[in-house]
């Protein structure tokens, strides 16, 4: 009996005690699945949707087969390897099927092993696995999530698969090679991408599983993941108004006179969000009603105003919740491999101050039901449609996912899948209440992007080396299908109202922000009445931060930092507002294809291949080129312009040719912001430079 077969359209090969399963999965796609033994499992949890129908062709010879799809071929055959630890190995390389080209294929790191699919065995039928393939100069890579490193190009770039603050990890990435691949394993891991050799690898988990795809662009690929992995649906319009949000408001009395005070002033405000501690316990999932006494009244009264009110809802469970021996009884919280539940340190409510506290278990399918059902009865009963879904990475204290048992197995496994099933049970839910309700996230994974959430970059701190970070996280975001994005304006951690130097910070972030897809205010200001740190010392927030946590930062409205600071904010919430109806065809648009609303200047640009790396200036949507001030003390700044089109400054209505680099004044207000000439005219109700067309 041969190593290859055909079995309904998929090729399957069974040699050297290794079984693999290569499959049609959508147009110019294959998922390849592989495992030591008779035959593959279907992952605990999988990013990808039933696939479409795909017409493929298996052809199979005597020491070789290949599966075509479109424009895709996958080549398996049987190698022998001299002076090796196994003499024959079954090898496979994905090529273009009209050209023959090489996009990607597995190779060994060393001639004598391991081998390129290496799996080590695990208790409980699990493996250790790594996967090795080549690696190429010219390769240029995006995507893997939301990174921190400030890198544009993942080439030359290890970083781990651990779901962390601030680091969210989607496993899919776009090649310049003309290919992208999604990682479908939602174990921790590592991904790779040296000079010398490209790895993958998961801790645990039951068997190689990805999904490859050939296009001829960027967006061409990312659609076809999109495809695979599933759309997001339409936005709300009020999402792309101005977000007010602050660590944090104490009561319902102070959060409403914010409201007010925006209302009275005649700014624009969309939204306004409840942060932490507004509940009993944490696990309780329901406002305090000695600080919150009529949620009801109070989103009324504010959507009465034409603005919606989000609630920030943690996965965290307290000893002292009412809920924990039920969900303890029934099996409904993570816990360590010997059953004692998982622990994080922090403050709580509780009048005994900082404790200790576990999370409900997002894969246990009657855990996620139970905690719907209380937020539910807390929350969308008193009308809240909107949930601010913090700390779902799980973040753990101490973060080793190995000690974590799910109710579908050791955390190793499956642990990155946690923010993808806890806000799908949400999106579940708010869909049949009939809610068009917005999720905010601080992780996400493949497939997230179909539940309709907005991943913001995590608790940032507020310096200009993490602000010049959040372009490339938010554009490797929108290459992993995530277009719903944005960042804490002016930085969460460390931010003092009083220092010239933050107030420059802030001022140059709201730009970004106003040019990014949600613009949402945010940060743990330092209170005031503490001094500004003097040169090198480092900031004080004038007590322990656990107690301000449960206490209140800094104010953080836009009329918070003096007069001067106030005016350009609010010509900046202006600019806003007039972008709303671009940003509105931007995002349908995004909701019917996948292209990202904040993308790099290489995907609008593909043939611009100068553009590879380039992670400072970026399009929103396809008409606006935005190049952000990231460093203290600019004013003027080089921005090179694509060539494909010619550009129009939208500040002072200056012409510039593309493929020239055009020198700009960027006072206060007014990043480098560059507009196709072509649609110059669409804009000019924004920026009145441009009526001239």
């Amino acid at each position: 009996m041969g190593a290859f077969s055909e079995e309904n359209g998929a090729l399957v090969i069974r040699f050297g005690g290794e079984t693999l399963r290569i499959e049609p999965w959508g147009s110019d796609a294959i998922r390849v699945r592989a495992r030591p033994g008779l035959k593959v499992v279907e992952p605990h949890v999988s990013a990808l949707l039933d696939p479409a129908s795909a017409d493929g062709r298996v052809e199979i010879g005597d020491t070789g087969a290949s599966l075509t799809v479109g424009r895709l071929r996958t080549e398996a055959r049987i190698v022998a390897r001299y002076g090796a630890d196994v003499k024959r190995e079954l090898v496979l390389r994905h090529v273009r099927a009209d050209t023959g080209a090489e996009l990607l294929a597995e190779a060994r790191g060393h001639f004598a092993g391991p081998r390129t699919r290496n799996f080590k065995a695990l208790a409980s039928g699990s493996w250790k696995l790594e996967a090795t393939f080549r690696a190429y100069d010219d390769e240029h890579l995006y995507g893997l999530g939301q990174p921190q490193h400030g890198q544009m190009d993942l080439k030359g770039v290890s970083t781990t698969l651990v779901q962390q603050n601030a680091h969210a990890v989607v496993p899919f990435v776009v090649s310049s090679r003309g290919y992208g691949m999604l990682w479908n394993n939602p174990a921790v891991g590592r991904a790779e991408f040296a000079q010398n050799l490209t790895r993958w690898t998961a801790d645990a988990c039951p068997g190689l599983d990805y999904w490859i795809c050939a296009g001829d662009t960027p967006a061409e690929i990312l659609r076809t993941y999109v495809a695979a992995t599933g759309r997001s649906p339409q936005i709300p319009d009020w999402a792309l108004g101005f977000w007010q949000c602050k660590l944090r408001y104490r009561t319902q009395d102070e959060l409403m006179a914010v409201a007010r005070e925006y209302r009275d002033r005649g700014l624009p405000l969309s939204c306004i969000v409840v942060d932490f501690f507004h509940w009993t316990r944490q696990g309780e999932w329901k406002f305090d009603p000695t600080e919150w006494p009529d949620p009801r009244a109070m989103v009324d009264e504010l959507r009465a105003m034409g603005v919606e009110t989000m609630v920030s809802v943690w996965p965290t469970v307290s000893a002292s919740s009412e809920h924990y021996a039920m969900m303890v009884d029934a099996g409904h919280i993570l816990t360590t491999e010997r059953g004692v539940p998982v622990v994080i340190p922090f403050p709580d409510k509780d009048p005994f101050g900082p404790g200790f506290f576990t999370y409900y278990d997002a894969f246990h399918p009657g855990a996620r039901d139970a905690h719907w059902e209380i937020v539910a009865a807390n929350y969308v009963a008193n009308g809240i449609d909107h949930f601010w879904l913090d700390a779902c990475e799980p973040e753990m204290r101490p973060a080793h996912p190995e000690h974590v048992r799910t109710a579908l197995g050791n955390g190793a496994e499956m642990l990155c899948a946690y923010p993808f099933l806890h806000e799908g049970r949400y999106r579940e839910g708010l869909r049949a209440a009939g809610r068009d309700g917005v999720l905010l996230c601080r992780s996400a994974w493949a497939g997230s992007q179909r539940h309709g959430v907005i991943l913001w970059s995590g608790d940032v701190w507020s310096d200009w080396d993490w602000f010049r970070a959040q372009i490339p996280a938010g554009l490797h975001a929108g290459m992993s299908g995530l277009g719903w994005w944005t960042t804490d304006i002016g930085g969460f951690y460390d931010g003092h109202g009083g220092s010239d130097d933050f107030r420059e910070l802030l001022i140059r972030w709201f730009e970004f922000g106003v040019f990014s897809p949600i613009c949402r205010l945010h940060g743990f200001r330092v209170p005031d009445g503490v001094p500004v740190p003097g040169p090198g010392e480092p900031v004080s927030y004038g007590q322990d931060t656990f107690n301000i946590f449960t206490d209140t930062g800094g104010p953080n409205e836009i009329w918070s930092y003096g007069a001067e600071v106030e005016a350009v904010l609010v010509a900046l919430l202006q600019v806003r507002e007039g972008l709303r109806p671009y940003l509105e065809r931007t995002f349908a648009h995004y909701a019917e294809t996948g292209d990202p609303v904040m993308a790099p200047l290489i995907y609008h640009f593909a043939d611009a291949t100068e553009l590879h790396g380039e992670g400072g200036a970026y399009m929103l949507g396809p008409d606006l080129l935005v190049a952000p001030v990231t460093a203290r003390g600019v004013d003027r700044m080089e921005v090179a312009l694509p060539r494909g089109a010619d550009w129009r400054h939208v500040w002072t209505g200056a012409r510039h040719a593309g493929g020239t680099t055009a020198t700009v004044d960027c006072p206060f207000g007014a990043c480098p912001v560059f507009v196709r000439d072509g649609a110059a005219a669409d804009f000019s109700g924004v920026f009145p430079a441009l009526a001239d067309d």
